[in-house]
């Protein structure tokens, strides 16, 4: 019978993850999507560029100061440096937690046309326990919701529900603290307002589903999406419009026990996301019962991507690339982001100018019932 994991262990490790201002780095791409990306730039797809690509990352000096932890693929996990030494090693050392991806992807679910299930539980409990006694302490499982034509159906949000849910109660039984990742897609042209009544569906169904299956709230981190309007949609809101809609609908969905909600970046750009979280913080930080952080992947490390090519004479700079990416979301969980826009950048859904100064007078609810800060 496997021991009883200490839930003040969970405790405090899920607290470590959005403790100093720091966030995660998900450098969890899949084989096929990290070909998809180097293919893009013209990078041979080969398992010798992906070990040197996360050597890249993984050795960056300073990442620790901004990143907590960081999630791995099951092929990073057991990778190494060039010189022999263990990527979780190399981790560790950086005085970053490391953790893992486990889910399989996200599959077409049978009889719900345009919809996803992710798929993973089979086996789960023992490869769990494998990740942790190499040395992982948390997990990532990420179910996907699109928006569409009569979607999400309630049968796709409960079943992806229902898999996070288990997925969270076998982490914390095997001592790892579950990353629970319900993202609400930003493909379409749905607006803010059905991105946001989706969102606060889904996160709602989810916490029932955790409570269910008797997940320790206090033991876990939440990565959902900022409720933004659909990439094609042609109204984009501003920064504080997006800050104050996601705010609102994180209040009235997710239980106060939650320690940290880090969210995904979902294809936004950098500068963007960034921006976006540095307004939540500003506007909103003094007034919630949970932090406010990051789980970054492409929002982090494309800068660095672009820069690195697969070329050995380009990694010191593309590192600088990433560390600044990194430090700009510690920033933005300070409130000391000012932002990096310059002429002709566009961010998501065509936005192209800094959309906001983070000065708005004190109001308590808007025409549209979402809150806005207090001064």
């Amino acid at each position: 019978m496997q021991p009883q994991i200490n839930a003040q262990t969970l405790i405090d490790t899920a607290k470590m993850l959005v403790a100093g201002n720091k966030g995660l780095l998900a450098m969890d791409e899949s084989n096929p999507t990290c070909n998809k990306r180097f293919a893009l730039l013209g990078i041979p797809q080969t398992k010798e560029l992906r070990r040197a690509y996360r050597e890249l990352i993984l050795t960056t000096p300073g990442l620790g100061e901004y990143i907590s932890g960081v999630i791995l693929y099951d092929e990073t996990i057991h990778q190494q440096q060039q010189d022999g030494t263990s990527f979780l090693k190399t981790i560790t050392n950086g005085g970053i937690i490391p953790g893992i991806k486990v889910d399989i992807g996200a599959k077409e679910m049978a009889g719900y046309p345009g919809e996803k299930i992710t798929e993973g539980l089979d086996g789960l409990r023992d490869r769990l326990k494998e990740y942790f006694q190499m040395g992982a302490r948390f997990a990532k499982w990420r179910a996907v919701i699109a928006i569409g034509n009569g979607i999400p159906s309630r049968g796709c949000i409960e079943s992806n529900a229902q898999a996070l849910a288990r997925y969270a109660a076998l982490c914390q039984e095997a001592g790892l603290v579950p990353v629970v990742e319900p993202e609400v897609l930003m493909d379409g042209d749905h607006s803010l307002d059905q991105c946001y009544e989706v969102t606060e569906s889904v996160l709602r169904t989810v916490f029932n589903h955790l409570d269910s299956q008797r997940v320790m709230l206090e033991g876990m981190i939440l990565k959902p999406n900022m409720v933004l309007p659909g990439l094609t949609y042609p109204k984009q809101e501003t920064v504080d419009e997006v800050a104050d809609a996601t705010v609102t609908c994180l209040l009235r969905s997710v239980p106060a026990a939650v320690p940290g909600i880090a969210f995904l970046s979902g294809g936004q750009s950098g500068q963007l996301a960034s921006a976006r979280l540095n307004a939540m913080n500003l506007r909103f930080k003094s007034r919630l019962p949970w932090a406010l952080a990051f789980s970054f992947a492409r929002a982090i490390q494309q800068p660095a991507l672009e820069i690195w090519q697969g070329n050995d004479a380009n990694v010191l700079a593309a590192q600088q690339a990433l560390l600044h990416r990194a430090q700009c979301n510690w920033e933005a969980r300070r409130c000391e982001y000012s932002g990096e826009w310059r002429v002709g950048e566009q961010g998501s859904g065509g936005v192209g100018e800094y959309l906001n100064s983070f000065i708005h007078p004190p109001v308590a609810q808007n025409s549209a019932g979402i809150l806005t800060p207090d001064s």
